[in-house]
């Protein structure tokens, strides 16, 4: 298998469009910003281009791994040491058979939720607990994070 650039490119900006939506004040973002004590003149005083482009780059890593979340043909790949080139028939027979199963948008979705209520909510959670923020600002960010890792895993597991 390929890694697909576009693919992770597209889930990438996927976290974007998602933000956009679940930021706005008539969504959860005045929600958000009185949990964390943000204000809009406190905001324009970041540096949006260190912002935006730090949160492209940090997407971009994870809409990477979401390829071996969602794609299951990849732990094919990694039993004979991930270089098909070295494969048995077998391997090729197998993907021949099997080597586009499961590679929907829906399956993806169903991994990305997973990956985000066992991977994220956990880490955001306990992260919440010592820095004492309150349960509203955990259900937000981790929100957040379930709907965009879910998002994301339907792009990268349907896109072939």
């Amino acid at each position: 298998m390929e890694i697909n650039f576009f693919a992770i490119l597209t889930a990438a900006l996927s976290s974007f469009v998602v933000g956009f939506i679940w930021y706005h004040p008539k969504v959860f973002g005045t929600i958000w910003m009185n949990e964390t004590g943000m204000t809009d003149e406190k905001a324009r005083q970041g540096n949006m281009l260190k912002i935006f482009g730090l949160t492209f780059v940090f997407a971009f890593i994870l809409a990477f791994y979401m390829q071996v979340l969602t794609i299951h043909q990849l732990g094919v790949a990694g039993l004979v040491g991930g270089n098909i080139e070295n494969a048995k028939p077998s391997y090729f027979a197998f993907m021949s058979d099997y080597g586009e199963a499961y590679r929907t948008f829906k399956h993806g979705v169903f991994h990305g939720l997973l990956s985000g209520l066992f991977i994220s909510l956990p880490v955001i959670a306990t992260n919440c607990l010592f820095e004492q923020k309150s349960f509203r600002y955990a259900a937000v960010t981790a929100g957040y994070w379930i709907v965009v890792m879910s998002i994301m895993g339907g792009i990268i597991c349907a896109w072939k």
